[in-house]
């Protein structure tokens, strides 16, 4: 049976990434061999939505508080590119990582099979 995710960025720096995940997100992780860093992912829940284009896939980091967690990584130095919207299923922002690539981050106002 499927036993879990393997979620995967592409980068333009890896390095600088990879380094954000583990120093400023604090994700645990293994070194695969090589400096190659696998990171522990929190808890995911995986949706699906109807589209009228072309099939994508998406990453959206959670929160528990959209407002307390941009306070806490502006202060390590996180530079948010959006205002917080607030949506009918959540609070969304994005982040920029090092590499210059956004990353959606948003508190869910849904019940998540996560446990709430």
């Amino acid at each position: 049976m499927i036993t879990g995710a393997h979620t995967i960025l592409y980068s333009s720096d890896a390095d600088a990434d990879r380094a954000f995940l583990r120093d400023v997100l604090g994700f645990p992780y293994v070194d695969a061999g090589g400096g190659w860093l696998i990171f522990a992912a929190p808890p995911a829940e995986i949706a699906v939505h109807p589209t009228e284009g072309a099939p994508k896939h998406e990453l959206m980091l959670m929160c528990d508080d959209v407002e307390r967690t941009i306070a806490e990584l502006t202060q390590k130095g996180v530079e948010f590119t959006t205002p917080v919207q607030d949506l009918r299923w959540g609070r969304l922002t994005s982040l920029r990582l090092p590499s210059g690539t956004d990353l959606a981050l948003y508190e869910p106002l849904h019940s998540s099979p996560c446990g709430d």
